[in-house]
C-alpha cells in the first residue's frame, strides 16, 4: 500500500486564495463570521454595525476568511487602483529603494491633461518636473497623487495605455479574475473595476514581497526631495488618518495600506493590522460619503465625538471596529489532537488474527474562531476507507475527518494508522479458499467442466449409435 504524504486541506481556495510570496495562493476557508460589538444588558449579542457595502477580512497567516460580505461583487475601486501602480513600480526596481531614489521620471502634458478640472488629489508635481521614483512612490501612496500615478505609468511603459495593459497582466498573474484596470490612478469609472477579494490578493502580494511597500504605507508624513520647481522639497501627508496619532481615528495596530474615495465608489479602504502576533487584512468598499442623520445627532449631542466633525470617515471606522472585534473575540481554537485515536479500521488478512488498526489524525489542527461560537457548532464527520488489506504500515492514510461549520467545510484531516499490521499468509490462503466457490473464477471453471461433460456425453452417444447401426 502506498505511503501517502500528509497535509492539511482548507476549502474555498480562491486563488487567494492561498497567498504566498509569489501569490501562488493563500488557503481561504469558506466560512464567515458575524462580527459583534458586545452584549446588551440581558447578555444578548449585539451585532457590529458596518457601513461599508462590501467587506473582506482574512487572517493573513492562516489564510482563513474571517468576514465576507459581498466580497466578490465588482465595484469601482477609486484610488485603491494605485496599489497596483505601486506594485508595478516596485516590480520594475525589485523593491530596491536605492534604485528607486537614483532613477528620475518626468512627464509633460500627457500625464496632466486628463486630470485638470477633476479635483484629483495631487502632490503638486508640475509638468516636466524631475522627481525620483522613491518620491513618486510616496506621493502615490500617501496623498494619493494622481499625477504621480501617470508619471510612473509613462516612465515604465511610455504611455498610459500601455501601462494599463501591464496592470491587467499583473492582475491576471495574481489571480484577480474579477478585475479590470483602465487607468493608473482610479479616477476612471468606466471599465475600471475590481472586488474586495481581488484587492486583498494584490495587497498580500505587495505586503509579502516588498518591505519597502510596508514602510511607505505605514508612513503618515514625508518630505519629497528638492527639485527645480520645489527648492525646499514638498511635505506630503497620508490620507489614512489611522496613522496620525493626534487623530480621532488613530489606531496604533493598523499598518496601512490605502484609502480610496470617489462619488461612484463611496469610501474604500485596504489595511492590515497586527496585534499580539496575529495579522489581519481587511478590504472594504462602498462606505457612505455623507454623514448619516443618526450620526449627525450623535455629533450634536457630544462635541468631542468623532461624529461632531463635518466629515465622517466610515471606511476607517469600519476597519477600526473590525480589528477591535477580532482582537477581543477571536481566539485560536484547537479542534484536532494528533495524539488522540478517533476510530478503528477493519483490516483483512492481519497476522495473529489481528483484524483492525486504530486511526488518529495525521496532525494537530487549530482554527481561529469567535469565543461566542460554541465548539459544538463545528461538526466532525469521519470516513474510513473500505476493503483495507494487510500489510498496513504505521502512517498509512486510511480515512479522513471532515470539519464543517454551518454547512461549509473548514478542513479535511487525513486519518492514519497508529501502528503496522503484517499480513498473515495462512489467513489469506484460508480466506481465498473460502471465497473461491463464490468467485467468478470458480463459476467459469464450473462452466468449462460442464461444457466438457456435455461434449463427452454427445460424443459417447454418437459412438454408441454408430456401433448399433453397424
Amino acid at each position: 500500500m502506498k505511503r501517502i504524504y500528509l497535509k492539511r486541506i482548507f476549502t474555498l481556495t480562491a486563488a487567494f486564495l492561498v497567498f504566498a510570496l509569489n501569490l501562488s495562493g493563500i488557503s481561504v476557508s469558506a466560512y464567515s463570521f458575524t462580527p459583534i460589538s458586545g452584549y446588551d444588558d440581558e447578555g444578548n449579542i449585539v451585532e457590529l454595525s458596518i457601513k461599508s457595502e462590501a467587506v473582506y477580512m482574512i487572517n493573513m497567516d492562516s489564510g482563513e476568511t474571517i468576514v465576507d460580505i459581498d466580497s466578490n461583487s465588482q465595484r469601482i475601486p477609486a484610488s485603491l487602483t494605485k496599489i497596483m501602480t505601486a506594485i508595478l513600480l516596485l516590480d520594475e526596481f525589485d523593491g530596491d529603494s536605492d534604485k528607486l531614489e537614483s532613477t528620475i521620471y518626468s512627464a509633460g502634458s500627457e500625464a496632466f491633461d486628463e486630470l485638470y478640472g477633476t479635483g484629483a488629489s495631487t502632490a503638486d508635481i508640475q509638468p516636466y518636473e524631475e522627481v525620483n521614483c522613491l518620491d513618486l512612490l510616496y506621493a502615490l501612496m500617501l496623498p494619493s497623487a494622481c499625477e504621480a500615478a501617470n508619471i510612473i505609468a509613462i516612465g515604465i511603459s511610455g504611455s498610459l495605455e500601455d501601462f494599463t495593459e501591464l496592470m491587467n497582466e499583473k492582475a491576471a498573474e495574481l489571480g484577480m479574475n474579477d478585475t479590470h484596470f483602465s487607468c493608473a490612478h482610479g479616477l476612471d469609472t468606466e471599465n475600471n473595476y475590481t472586488t474586495c477579494q481581488d484587492v486583498a490578493k494584490m495587497c498580500l502580494y505587495a505586503v509579502n514581497s516588498y518591505p519597502l511597500f510596508n514602510e511607505v504605507v505605514s508612513t503618515y508624513s514625508y518630505t519629497m526631495s528638492a527639485t527645480d520647481y520645489h527648492t525646499d522639497g514638498t511635505d506630503i501627508y497620508n490620507t489614512n488618518l489611522t496613522l496620525l496619532s493626534s487623530s480621532n481615528y488613530y489606531d496604533s495596530d493598523i499598518c496601512g495600506i490605502k484609502t480610496g474615495t470617489l462619488e461612484e465608489a463611496g469610501r474604500c479602504f485596504a489595511s492590515y493590522a497586527s496585534y499580539d502576533g496575529v495579522r489581519y487584512l481587511t478590504v472594504t468598499m462602498g462606505a457612505p460619503l455623507e454623514k448619516t442623520d443618526e450620526d449627525t445627532e450623535k455629533g450634536e449631542a457630544d462635541s468631542s465625538s468623532i461624529y461632531a466633525a463635518d466629515t465622517v470617515y466610515y471606511n476607517l471606522i469600519d476597519h477600526i471596529n473590525l480589528y477591535e472585534w477580532a482582537y477581543e473575540y477571536i481566539d485560536e481554537l484547537k479542534l484536532v489532537d494528533s495524539n488522540s485515536e478517533v476510530r478503528e479500521a477493519k483490516v483483512e488478512y492481519g497476522e495473529d488474527g489481528r483484524d483492525y488498526v486504530a486511526l488518529k489524525p495525521a496532525e494537530d489542527f487549530s482554527v481561529y474562531f469567535p469565543s461566542y461560537i460554541s465548539e459544538d457548532e463545528i461538526t466532525r464527520e469521519i470516513t474510513v476507507y473500505d476493503n483495507i488489506v494487510a500489510p498496513v504500515y504505521q502512517g498509512d492514510q486510511l480515512g479522513v475527518m471532515t470539519l464543517s461549520y454551518q454547512g461549509e467545510v473548514i478542513a479535511e484531516i487525513p486519518l492514519v494508522a497508529t501502528e503496522s499490521v503484517n499480513r498473515s499468509a495462512v489467513s489469506e490462503n484460508v480466506a481465498v479458499a473460502k471465497a473461491f466457490p463464490s468467485s467468478n473464477e470458480f463459476k467459469i471453471a464450473l462452466c468449462v467442466i460442464a461444457i466438457f461433460i456435455i461434449i463427452f456425453v454427445i460424443v459417447h452417444i454418437v459412438r454408441v449409435q454408430n456401433r448399433y447401426k453397424k
